[in-house]
């Protein structure tokens, strides 16, 4: 009996990252559900994702403030957030905020790969 695909969740306001990061993720095994607006990410009731991708600078949210609520509440306070942002002098900022992780942009897909693996074990 094989174990459901891991569920990963992007949130990142640029479509074509989003595109690109779900076709990366679904070839390779991931069940991948995205949205380009970060708010909506709180209100995700059922299905709750392995792990979360945030875009730290999103059109009207801040991923950091995301991340924040997310660790917050107890049915995502142990959900693993991997923060994004092309801006690398931000890390710090991001992982105060309770992110497990961070990757800048533009990062190689391997590195991602592999960031998300140490987190759900595929």
């Amino acid at each position: 009996m094989s174990e459901r695909p891991k569920r990963i969740m992007i949130a990142d306001d640029d479509p074509g990252i989003v595109d690109a990061v779900q076709m990366l993720l679904e070839f390779e095994g991931y069940e991948v559900s995205s949205t380009v607006d970060g708010s909506t990410v709180l209100n995700i009731r059922e299905e709750l994702p392995d792990l979360f991708l945030l875009d730290i600078w999103m059109s009207g949210d801040d991923g950091r403030d995301i991340c924040r609520k997310l660790k917050s509440l107890p049915s995502t306070k142990n959900i693993p957030v991997i923060m994004i942002s092309a801006s690398k002098d931000i890390e710090q900022s991001a992982l105060d905020a309770g992110a497990d992780d961070f990757i800048a942009k533009p990062f190689e897909m391997d590195n991602l790969l592999y960031k998300i693996g140490s987190f759900v074990n595929l």
